[in-house]
């Protein structure tokens, strides 16, 4: 079993080409609903974001392979775009119930209310680059008021970069020899190294509420 995992993550490429070959053109709409349910589902949190952009926008280079860039990106970007938009609207309709409200203490209500007013539009845009984090932040926007035309903007513009930026890297890198030679390595590079923002963040809470609870 350990052996298979290790073949499996090592070879990236004969593991995933089949696979996208077996699904054929539902393929689209399979990458749809995993951008869908990480941008849109607070649940989901843990779904690949860049990483399933840039593998499948990679794999789009390949001679004679279904997926095309074009089709991709139009994919990833209404998953993304509409995916925030639900996750914000689930918000917005949280900040309503009455079993939120009683739990959310007046000043700090005003703290974050106040913080989405001045500093929502970078928070929707540079938030998107983080993954576990992009998934809250829609659902937070809702919850706190941020105004949705305001929110729909920079979704808008933090949508065009996320998928411009994955999709066109992995496209034009894709192309390059070096690149399909060693396809899995840099892969999984590019896993760890989008992963880092969230494990940082993590450790930093761990290591915060250790202190807590040492005072």
């Amino acid at each position: 079993m350990v052996a298979q995992i290790i073949y499996g993550l090592t070879h990236l490429e004969a593991v995933l080409l089949p696979l996208f070959e077996y699904f054929g053109t539902s393929s689209y709409a399979i990458l749809f609903a995993i951008i869908f349910m990480e941008t849109g589902l607070v649940i989901f949190p843990f779904l690949p974001g860049e990483s399933i952009i840039f593998i499948s926008s990679t794999l789009a280079t390949r001679p004679h392979f279904f997926l095309d860039i074009k089709w991709l990106v139009l994919t990833f970007f209404l998953a993304a775009l509409i995916g925030d938009t639900v996750n914000f609207e689930i918000g917005r309709n949280l900040r309503r119930m009455p079993f939120i409200n009683r739990h959310l203490e007046a000043d700090k209500l005003k703290r974050a209310t106040d913080f989405f007013v001045k500093h929502g539009g970078k928070t929707v845009i540079f938030g998107r680059f983080v993954p576990m984090i992009r998934t809250f932040i829609p659902l937070i926007a809702g919850m706190f008021q941020m105004h949705y035309l305001r929110f729909a903007w920079y979704n808008l513009l933090g949508v065009v970069i996320w998928v411009g930026a994955g999709s066109l890297t992995g496209y034009y890198l894709g192309q390059l020899p070096f690149i399909q030679q060693h396809f899995s390595m840099l892969l999984l590079g590019l896993v760890v190294v989008l992963m880092l923002p969230s494990i940082t963040v993590g450790l930093s809470k761990l290591i915060q509420n250790r202190r807590q609870k040492g005072n």
